[in-house]
């Protein structure tokens, strides 16, 4: 229970900006309990706050994802909110308007595009960042109100290959598992995921039961080696795309040392001889599955035999295994092995898909998949049509709900650049970033007719195409609920008011939907009222008999009846929910019974498919691409929290060194990677971890952040013909050196960062969020290696320089502008090696009565050094803000355990993220100490 009603805060509702707060007993600060937005572990997150402005934020201990952990990105989710940068009013063709006028021309648009081109020509793409309520609501307005097909989301490129693969094996989009399992295992295999980054809370929970527990064993099975690997007792580094070989060589091993469950199999499956026969079509021997994986042999007979004798094993997948052109065949292979094994129902066993977003989970429950209906069930679900149809009461409309599956993700762009969908309505989220061969889909919406965006950042790369934007409420105004990686539903609370004029997404959709005509079907007030109707719906028509009978076993229908008092109160709950006696961990199919007309589970043939994008000699290097430490996707709102921008400041391209050799390319060296359309632009990081002509890149950099640095554009548009899932594991590149004159740090105060913009006539540009000012990092073309950098700067910078110095010899240049003593601008000309400690420069730019810097400090801003002040180097320790340096020394100074380093510089104390890097860091140093 939150503080909201412990102390007796009262709630009067405005059903078009959240919830009013009035407080009857306490003062502030009150503390409220709510749920992390960032990725699928799904966090309890306390907040501190007075009703206006978040103060800080912690883990929710009693929350069964988290006990109170959260990671460097959830602890900084109080210093990613406020109004500046927030989306504050509607737009209508590029011109502020108020909201009656927005939603007329969203309501006039909308339904003048229907009647001149057919309800198919109006889409939705929709995103794993709506809560569950908003969700319901836009998948019932455009599917049973609009009567359009053509309703996906940006969670068809994280997770719709697992989704297939549970619904072709256990006949229901279904994960079996839950994070108790990963305590309970003997052993656990990361597949297709750097756990430490992408889900570090859930990576500390393995952590800490593998302590508890030394016989537990882990295996990381992934191209490169990554901080998971920090916890393995065996590493299989993998060829790229090589999954589903690796596993149906697995699949072929059990049977032949009789290790399969033979009793398992025949009772509670079909399949099997199919699935084996597939596999065994490939050199079955451990020699030729070796080759075709590139994996050394006796690690492959090690893992093979680990996973053949226990039988508490957990398979924990993401997207490594999801983002293929055969991605469901590789998830499939993973499920049969597991169901061979009997290694399923069981405590510290199954097949476990763990989700990218907070409500990817959330979005399959209520139908926002193209393929998809409502509440798991989809088109060709036997009487499902009907059955929504009557639920929803659409059956006097017309049109009526649709009778086929809409386009999925990538398939809907490709119909809107051939004119068959003529508006899109794109709800929070950014596809001119995320999806693949970016750069065209960004040229796609420019020329589509009508363009609908409901955001609640103003740097949304998006808004650029958009005829109408709807400002939309964010994490801490929202309210409603998602649901997490394990089925757990939780409350994700409205605290603060939305800033300036934005709203809701449930509620602008409602007026829109009373717009339309369909009001006394969207007579929402709160979205209490959305959320009982959504568990009505998992519970229409699916009684226990009938799911005994292969009926659905999503189920929250034993939560239909809450009140707005039990629907605040909503403590975290798994489904299924379906008013029986309470459970505790809703591990599924423990009684072997599926969701399958006859009960029996499916293992599938899987015949491994390699890469569509082939390497080729004008794309020599294969690409793989993921997530980092610190950022949240297109960075809209982690870019905000400067500690956050600390660890990768600037986007990089990961390399093995004998590569960039080959290459010429030196570390930190500025490079360019060539791909379908695309050009990417980035640092070089060089890793022996990094497989050979193999790189990583990030995802997150976009043009509000960089130029030429969105990795969308590096990949093609390739799909898994049934999950419609993109290729985005396994793209082909070029890499060459981006040749460069001159390079140059520019470094502004904050309160001018809106109003200076030095990219034009630069081959590179990265611009970083520090605490007091904003740091751009710039490069430019052989051509303007000797222009006039007094003149650029008059032409560029507020005021002029009021500092001058140049080193010929070393190639430098250092100039800086005051105004009545406080520093304003810092600019160097010189490789970024040579910047002086930079939290001392930052520190140089704060505002306050004391800003005014004295002679000392203004000699050694122009020298390019801090007296007193240390370069701590890279950011390690994102928490505590510790940098390499320091670490390295502290080392050297005898710290020889990450305990020592934590009780010395307090790193790796908080979110424990950085523990995999300041092991590796002690590895490295080790020569470096006497013994």
């Amino acid at each position: 229970m939150s503080d909201r009603q412990a102390k007796g805060r009262s709630i009067t509702e405005d059903t078009a900006t959240g919830p009013a707060i009035t407080d009857t007993t306490t003062c502030p600060p009150f503390k409220d309990t709510t749920t992390c937005p960032y990725c699928g572990v799904g966090c309890g997150v306390i907040v501190e706050h007075d009703g206006e402005r978040v103060s800080g934020v912690e883990g929710d201990g009693a929350h069964p994802a988290n006990f109170g952990r959260l990671c460097v990105k959830g602890s900084a989710l109080h210093e990613t909110l406020g109004e500046e940068g927030r989306l504050r009013h509607p737009r209508v063709d590029g011109k502020p308007v108020d909201w009656t006028t927005a939603l007329d021309a969203v309501v006039t648009r909308l339904a003048s595009t229907q009647r001149e081109h057919g309800r198919d020509a109006v889409a939705a793409y929709l995103s794993g960042q709506l809560l569950t309520e908003d969700y319901y609501v836009a998948n019932k307005l455009f599917k049973g109100f609009l009567g359009t097909p053509h309703v996906d989301t940006n969670s068809r490129l994280c997770m719709a290959s697992a989704v297939a693969a549970y619904k072709r094996a256990f006949g229901a989009d279904a994960v079996p598992c839950c994070y108790e399992d990963l305590e309970c295992a003997e052993l656990v295999v990361l597949v297709g995921s750097n756990l430490a980054w992408n889900h570090p809370v859930l990576y500390q929970r393995l952590k800490a039961a593998k302590a508890r527990n030394p016989l537990m064993r882990v295996v990381v099975i992934d191209p490169r080696v990554t901080d998971s690997c920090e916890i393995a007792d065996l590493y299989l580094g993998l060829e790229p795309g090589s999954d589903a070989r690796l596993f149906n060589g697995l699949l072929a091993w059990m049977e032949e040392k009789g290790r399969v469950d033979r009793r398992y199999l025949e009772r509670h499956t079909q399949g099997f001889e199919a699935a084996l026969n597939a596999a065994r079509e490939d050199d079955t021997r451990l020699a030729g599955i070796a080759r075709d994986c590139d994996i050394d042999v006796e690690r492959l007979e090690t893992f093979f035999y680990w996973f053949a004798t226990h039988l508490h094993v957990v398979t924990l997948y993401s997207q490594g295994i999801n983002q293929s052109s055969s991605g469901t065949d590789k998830c499939q292979a993973i499920i049969n092995c597991h169901l061979a094994g009997g290694k399923i129902g069981l405590p510290g066993a199954g097949p476990f898909s763990i989700t990218g977003q907070p409500n990817a989970m959330g979005g399959r429950e209520v139908g926002g998949l193209a393929n998809q209906l409502a509440a798991h069930m989809d088109y060709h679900t036997p009487g499902a049509i009907d059955r929504v149809t009557r639920f929803w009461q659409t059956a006097s409309l017309v049109p009526t709900l649709p009778n086929e599956p809409g386009h999925k993700a990538v398939e809907l762009f490709d119909a809107i650049e051939r004119d068959e969908i003529r508006a899109i309505w794109i709800m929070a989220t950014n596809p001119v970033v995320s999806m693949p061969d970016a750069n065209r889909i960004k040229r796609i919406l420019a020329a589509c007719p009508l363009v609908i965006v409901s955001d609640c950042m103003a740097n949304a790369e998006v808004l650029e195409v958009a005829d109408i934007v709807l400002p939309a409420s964010s994490w801490a105004e929202k309210d409603g609920t998602v649901t997490n990686s394990e089925r757990r539903i939780s409350r994700q609370r409205g605290l603060l008011p939305p800033p300036g004029e934005a709203r809701h997404d449930w509620w602008i959709m409602s007026r829109v939907a009373a717009g339309l005509g369909f009001g006394e079907a969207f007579d929402y007030a709160h979205p209490a009222d959305i959320f009982t109707e959504h568990a009505r719906l998992s519970g229409f028509e699916n009684s226990p008999d009938e799911q005994a009978e292969g009926g659905r076993i999503f189920d929250i229908s034993g939560l239909a009846g809450l009140d707005r008092t039990g629907y605040e109160a909503l403590a975290p709950i798994q489904w299924p929910v379906n008013g029986g006696a309470p459970r505790g961990t809703a591990r599924l199919f423990e009684d072997g019974r599926f969701a399958t007309p006859d009960g029996l589970a499916r293992l599938l043939p899987v015949r491994p498919r390699g890469p569509q994008q082939e390497i080729s000699v004008r794309r020599p290097l294969r690409l793989n691409t993921g997530r980092i430490r610190d950022q949240w996707h297109t960075m809209t709102r982690t870019g905000r929290a400067s500690r956050l921008m600390n660890h990768r400041q600037e986007p990089f391209v990961e390399m093995h060194p004998v590569d960039a050799e080959s290459h010429g390319i030196a570390d930190q060296q500025l490079v360019e990677l060539v791909g379908v359309e695309g050009r990417y632009r980035a640092r070089a990081r060089l890793a022996k971890g990094q497989r050979r002509g193999e790189l990583f890149a990030p995802m997150h950099w976009n043009d509000a952040f960089s130029g030429q640095a969105k990795i969308g554009g590096l990949i093609a548009p390739i799909t898994d013909p049934i999950s419609g899932q993109p290729e985005s594991k396994q793209g082909a590149v070029s890499l060459n050196a981006l040749e460069t004159a001159w390079e140059a740090t520019l470094i502004v105060a904050g309160d001018l960062a809106g109003t200076v913009d030095p990219r034009d006539d630069c081959a590179y540009w990265t611009r970083i969020p520090m605490a007091h000012s904003l740091r751009w990092q710039l490069a430019g073309e052989p051509t303007l290696e000797n222009h006039d950098w007094l003149a650029w700067v008059e032409s560029r910078l507020p005021l002029p320089a009021t500092q001058w110095s140049r080193d010929s010899a070393r190639g430098r240049l250092r100039a800086s502008g005051l105004e009545a003593g406080r520093l304003r601008w810092w600019l160097m000309v010189g490789p970024p090696a040579a910047l002086p400690a930079l939290h001392w420069l930052d520190a140089c730019f704060a505002p306050g009565p004391n800003a005014s810097l004295d002679p000392a400090t203004r000699r050694r801003i122009l020298a390019g050094f801090a007296s007193g002040a240390r370069d701590q180097g890279a950011i390690v320790c994102s928490c505590h803000q510790v940098g390499q340096r320091s670490i390295v020394e502290a080392i050297r100074a005898g710290d020889a355990s990450v305990e020592a380093l934590g009780a010395r510089l307090a790193c790796g104390t908080q979110c424990g993220s950085c523990l995999p890097e300041l092991k590796s860091l002690l590895d490295e140093e080790s020569v470096h100490v006497s013994v």
